[in-house]
Formats: structure tokens, C-alpha cells, sequence
């Protein structure tokens, strides 16, 4: 068998043509999000965000047993809205 070796835009021009054909376009792009590298400095930006925090004050956070009740979060007013008419 002797199958000539087709240029990477091909491939990825017949692999997108299968995928839409078989998923459609907006699954095609929903799985090809899978794979994107992103943007950023996720490591700067966490450096900046817990700068200010101790590791017991980080692990506190994650950890809800640790939590007092004046950190629980709020009910939201949209949550608390009625959804029967007053009567």
C-alpha cells in the first residue's frame, strides 16, 4: 500500500470535514476548545490574587468546616424573590 503523505493542512482540513460532518459544527468547536493552550500567566495572576493570604487562611477557604457562619455567603436577592403572587 503505498499512501502518499498529505500536507498537516490537509489532514487538519479532511479532520474538520469529518468532525462537522459527524458532530455538527457547534460540537466540532466545543471539542476543539478541548485542546486550546489558553492565555495568560496563570501563575503570575495566582501569584497576585493570594499574595496577601497565608497558607492556613488558603486552606481555611477551601475548607468549610473551617469556616465561620459570618463567611458563609449571602442569599442572593434574585433568590429570595417570591414566585407567588401576593394575595
Amino acid at each position: 500500500m503505498n499512501a502518499r503523505r498529505k500536507p498537516l493542512v490537509e489532514v487538519t482540513h479532511d479532520a474538520l470535514a469529518v468532525l462537522t460532518r459527524g458532530l455538527g459544527v457547534t460540537d466540532t468547536v466545543r471539542f476543539l476548545n478541548q485542546f486550546s493552550t489558553g492565555f495568560g500567566d496563570y501563575t503570575e495572576e495566582r501569584r497576585r490574587l493570594f499574595r496577601d493570604l497565608t497558607l492556613d487562611e488558603l486552606f481555611a477557604a477551601t475548607d468549610p468546616s473551617q469556616q465561620s457562619a459570618r463567611a458563609k455567603p449571602k442569599k442572593r436577592a434574585h433568590m429570595m424573590r417570591r414566585t407567588t403572587p401576593r394575595g
